[in-house]
């Protein structure tokens, strides 16, 4: 699970092989990343978390004046596994990319400090910014969901994710993809890309499973 090496997919030359492998891969830490997140997400429900590890988490967050901590729990929530998953298999060509391979950076992720990662091949003139590198999957994938649940660019997905738990529904990646339109350059051919390969792959399944 927290292997320092990923499997080397490039190796499964069958299609439907790689598919199977990358998901088994990836789906164990993705059920575990949302369980933790449903169990803060249960305490603060429940009022059980400390007073300082709330202020702590309202401060991350950037929530300054949350009194029924109403946009705390909008953000302290699940990212849905075939959402992740169909991010992870587009954004690394389905573990394929060398930032997946060595790198455990399944989703493009940047990181903008001098030394934070690795400076891709094809960067622009003047760009500042590295290919996030972690020392492990769990560490990858626990960035990938606190990025999605805190940067301002997926305001729209949490809103989708938020307006969903008001009302009783099922949070699915498919709905929650509307969100990614600033994920990518492409805007939206980047969301109907996500919902195409969730679709084409049955990966709807895996958002009842935690």
């Amino acid at each position: 699970m927290n292997s320092k090496h990923t499997p080397d997919f490039e190796k499964i030359t069958d299609t439907k092989e790689r598919k199977k492998a990358f998901f088994e891969y990836l789906l164990p830490e993705i059920q575990r990343q949302n369980s933790k997140i449903i169990e803060l997400r249960n305490s603060i429900k429940s009022n059980t978390i400390s007073k300082n590890k709330l202020i702590a988490l309202k401060k991350y967050y950037r929530f300054k004046d949350d009194t029924n901590n109403e946009g705390l729990l909008s953000s302290v929530d699940i990212v849905p596994a075939s959402l992740v998953l169909a991010q992870a298999a587009y954004e690394s060509n389905w573990g394929r990319s060398r930032f997946a391979k060595y790198y455990h950076n399944f989703f493009g992720l940047w990181c903008f400090k001098k030394g934070c990662g690795v400076v891709p091949l094809k960067r622009n003139k003047g760009a500042t910014h590295e290919i996030a590198r972690f020392a492990s999957l769990s560490k990858g994938l626990a960035y990938y969901m606190r990025s999605i649940n805190r940067n301002s660019a997926y305001d729209t997905l949490r809103k989708i994710r938020k307006h969903k738990r008001d009302t009783g529904q099922q949070v699915t990646g498919i709905g929650l993809a509307e969100g990614l339109e600033n994920y990518a350059e492409i805007g939206y051919d980047y969301v109907e890309t996500v919902q195409s390969i969730i679709k084409y792959n049955k990966l709807g399944q895996y958002d009842y499973q935690i």
